[in-house]
């Protein structure tokens, strides 16, 4: 069995504005930085106890792209690990619709708008990975972590699609449909990898980040929710 502490990486500017990011190299903004800071703490204040329990993080592993590294770095300082990268815990390429807001996307392809919130697992606009693509290279790459780091105990730093992936291939979920579970900006999940599948133990701790400001809630039944009343009020 490997047990991975799967995080989310700090928040970004594009985060906030609800814009979609995928691939593109977006830095953290002040308060994911704050929240890097927030799970050094955490993991300084740990570390002992995981020490005696015999089950200390061995490795730190993150995803290549700029905001999951620089949530990574604070850490690394703590857990005396160096920072591996893995491009296989990269965000979901979103194509045509990276570094674009909803509303812009409505305007200017609102065709490939409507299929997007059909969510479904094998529709990609132009340029991007299909959910059914996406989940496949996830599980892949962890799949593949797991089996190098078998018995270990594992700290990676990725990003809200890829929880999301985790989320519903432990639950044995649809791929198809909108997003059912909290994964907030700097959160802790904890699950473990072993021969009878991917188990669920703690999923989006936040208790580090208490007194921070509230964070933007991203969810995609809203933004169809959104849509849908728009349409009915003859808005788009």
């Amino acid at each position: 069995m490997t047990d991975f502490l799967l995080i989310r990486h700090g928040e970004t500017d594009w985060n906030r504005e609800l814009r979609f990011q995928g691939q593109l190299d977006v830095p953290l903004n002040e308060i994911g930085l704050q929240q890097a800071q927030r799970l050094k703490t955490r993991m300084a204040q740990a570390l002992a106890e995981w020490q005696a329990q015999g089950r200390a993080p061995t490795r730190l592993i993150s995803s290549d792209l700029l905001r999951a590294q620089q949530t990574a770095q604070p850490m690394a300082e703590v857990l005396g690990h160096a920072c591996l990268l893995d491009v296989g815990l990269r965000e979901q390429c979103f194509g045509l619709f990276e570094g674009m807001r909803s509303p812009d996307i409505q305007a200017q392809h609102p065709q490939a708008w409507q299929r997007w919130l059909a969510f479904d697992a094998d529709n990609a606009v132009v340029g991007a990975e299909s959910t059914r693509v996406f989940h496949a290279r996830v599980i892949s790459a962890l799949q593949a972590l797991a089996h190098q780091y078998a018995g270990e105990h594992v700290v990676v730093v990725t990003h809200g699609g890829v929880l999301d992936m985790v989320w519903r291939h432990a639950q044995a979920l649809s791929l198809s449909g909108p997003r059912v579970c909290d994964i907030p900006n700097a959160g802790l999940n904890q699950v473990a990898w072993s021969d009878h599948g991917l188990h669920i133990q703690v999923w989006a701790d936040t208790a580090h980040l208490a007194d921070l400001p509230e964070q933007p809630l991203y969810s995609q039944k809203r933004l169809s929710e959104v849509h849908a009343k728009a349409t009915d009020d003859g808005l788009v």
